[in-house]
C-alpha cells in the first residue's frame, strides 16, 4: 500500500563535498521532501560520495493503471493467481472455488451490488408545537434479501403519525417492514402482487396492534399517557404512508392523511390522496355502514376523528377502516426525489412548494457533511434526524423548517429519497 510520508533530508546524505557551516548545507539538512513507502521494497543505499539521490521507480505505470482498475481487472487477477498456485503445488477448495469461474461471479458480484445500492435519503421528525410526539418513521434499505428470483434491492420506507397517543405508531415502526418482509417471503421467487401483498400487511398490522392494545399489560408496558385515561388503549390509532423502492418500481400504500409525492423532470405526481371523511367516497363508504360525519371545525368521523382510515382506532370500527390504497408507478430514469411525510407538513405547504424544495436542495450538490454536524443538531433540537446524503438531510430540514414557520400546530415528520440513478 503506497502513502505518503514527510522526512528530513541530510543525515544519511553524505556532506564532504559542502562545508558544515555553509547556506547550502543547512538548506539540505532541513529540506523537506515528500517519499514513498511501499511494503516489502527495499530502498538500495546511496552510490559512494555522492551528493545525490539514487532515483527509485517503484512502481511501472502499467502497475499504476492495474491499481487504478481493480475492481476490473479482477477475473484476469484471479485467474493469473490460480495459475501461479498451480504451479507451486497449493491446492486449497476455497480459492479453487473462488476462482474456477472468475468472470461470471464477476457479472453477478456487479449486479447484485447496483441492485443492493440503495437510493440516498434524509430524514427529520420534531414535535414542533405540540405537547407529546406522536409520531414514528421508519426507513430500511435493503431490508428484504433473497435468493429467489425477487430481486433484493428492496428499500422500505414509512412515515406512521399517531393519535391518542404514540404506542400505536411506534408498533407501526417496529414491526412493519418485518410484515411485509415475511409476505414477500412467501412468494419464493414468484411474482409479486404489490397490491394483495400490502393490503395483507396492513391487515396484519391492524389485527397486532388490535390484540396488543386490548391486553390491559399492554398498555403498562408501553409505559406512555395513555394508559392514565383507559386501560385498553381502544382509542389510539395512526396513520400510515408507506413507500417501498426496488430497482424498477415505487410502491406506494396509504391509510390515512399522511401523504407521498413523486418528483419527476420538474413536475409534481402525488402517489397517495388524504383519507378524509368528507372526501365523497369516503363518506359514502362511512355512512353506508352506519355511521356519521360530523363537523366539529373541521369533519370527523362521529364527530370523533379527523381521518376516515387509520390503523388501530378500535372504539370508531367499521367506519375507520385500515384498508389502504396503494399506487404502483414504474421508475424512470426522470425521476428526482419521493417526499414522504404526515400532515403537519401537508397542511401548510403544498405538493408543489414541497418537490420545489427538495429539488432546490438535490440540484444545489453541497460537499457532503457527516451525520451529528452542529448545524443539523440544532435545526432540529427536540427532533430527530437520520441521513445517507447531505442534500436529502437538507431538504428535510428546510421543509420542516419551512412548516413550522408557517405555524404548523402539529407534528412534523419528512422523508425525502433521492431517486435520481446517477447520484453520487
Amino acid at each position: 500500500m503506497a502513502g505518503i510520508c514527510c522526512g528530513i533530508v541530510g543525515e544519511s546524505e553524505p556532506t564532504a563535498a559542502v562545508k558544515p557551516s555553509s547556506r547550502a548545507s543547512r538548506r539540505r539538512r532541513m529540506e523537506i521532501r515528500p517519499f514513498k513507502f511501499v511494503a516489502d521494497v527495499a530502498v538500495p543505499p546511496p552510490l559512494e560520495n555522492s551528493c545525490k539521490r539514487q532515483k527509485l521507480d517503484l512502481f511501472p505505470s502499467s502497475s499504476l493503471r492495474d491499481c487504478g482498475n481493480a475492481v476490473e481487472n479482477w477475473g484476469t487477477n484471479e485467474r493469473i493467481n490460480q495459475a501461479e498456485q498451480k504451479e507451486k503445488g497449493f491446492n486449497s477448495n476455497e480459492t479453487v472455488e473462488l476462482s474456477a469461474h472468475p468472470e461470471p461471479l464477476k457479472r453477478e458480484v456487479e449486479s447484485r451490488v447496483d441492485e443492493q445500492d440503495c437510493p440516498k435519503f434524509g430524514m427529520t421528525s420534531v414535535c414542533g408545537r405540540r405537547r407529546d410526539m406522536e409520531d414514528a418513521v421508519s426507513i430500511h434499505p435493503s431490508f428484504f434479501e433473497s435468493n429467489h428470483l425477487i430481486s433484493s434491492g428492496i428499500h422500505f420506507f414509512g412515515v406512521f403519525d399517531g393519535h391518542g397517543c404514540s404506542h400505536v405508531a411506534m408498533k407501526c415502526r417496529d414491526r412493519f417492514h418485518e410484515i411485509v418482509k415475511e409476505e414477500l417471503e412467501a412468494f419464493k421467487g414468484a411474482t409479486v402482487e404489490w397490491k394483495d401483498l400490502m393490503k395483507r400487511s396492513f391487515d396484519k398490522m391492524d389485527k397486532e396492534v388490535q390484540a396488543w392494545t386490548e391486553k390491559p399489560e399492554s398498555a403498562k408496558s408501553s409505559n406512555c399517557r395513555c394508559e392514565l385515561q383507559t386501560p385498553q388503549c381502544d382509542a389510539v390509532g395512526s396513520t400510515a404512508v408507506i413507500a417501498i423502492v426496488t430497482p424498477d418500481k415505487i410502491i406506494v400504500s396509504n391509510c390515512g392523511d399522511s401523504r407521498a409525492v413523486l418528483c419527476r423532470n420538474g413536475a409534481t405526481f402525488p402517489l397517495s390522496s388524504d383519507h378524509k371523511p368528507d372526501r365523497p367516497d369516503e363518506l359514502h363508504r362511512i355512512e353506508a355502514a352506519g355511521g356519521r360525519v360530523i363537523y366539529w371545525d373541521i369533519p370527523r368521523v362521529l364527530g370523533m376523528l379527523a381521518m376516515s382510515r387509520a390503523i388501530g382506532d378500535n372504539y370508531l370500527k367499521p367506519y375507520v377502516i385500515s384498508e389502504p390504497e396503494v399506487t404502483i408507478m414504474d421508475r424512470s430514469t426522470e425521476d428526482e426525489c419521493l417526499v414522504l411525510a404526515s400532515d403537519g407538513l401537508w397542511d401548510v405547504v403544498t405538493n408543489d412548494t414541497a418537490c420545489g424544495v427538495a429539488r432546490m436542495c438535490l440540484r444545489a450538490q453541497k460537499p457532503p457533511s457527516p451525520p451529528g454536524s452542529p448545524g443539523i443538531e440544532a435545526a432540529v433540537r427536540g427532533g430527530a434526524a437520520e441521513s445517507s446524503d447531505k442534500a436529502c438531510w437538507d431538504a428535510s430540514i428546510l421543509l420542516t423548517k419551512l412548516a413550522l414557520a408557517r405555524h404548523s400546530s402539529d407534528n412534523v415528520s419528512v422523508i425525502v429519497v433521492n431517486l435520481n440513478r446517477n447520484q453520487q
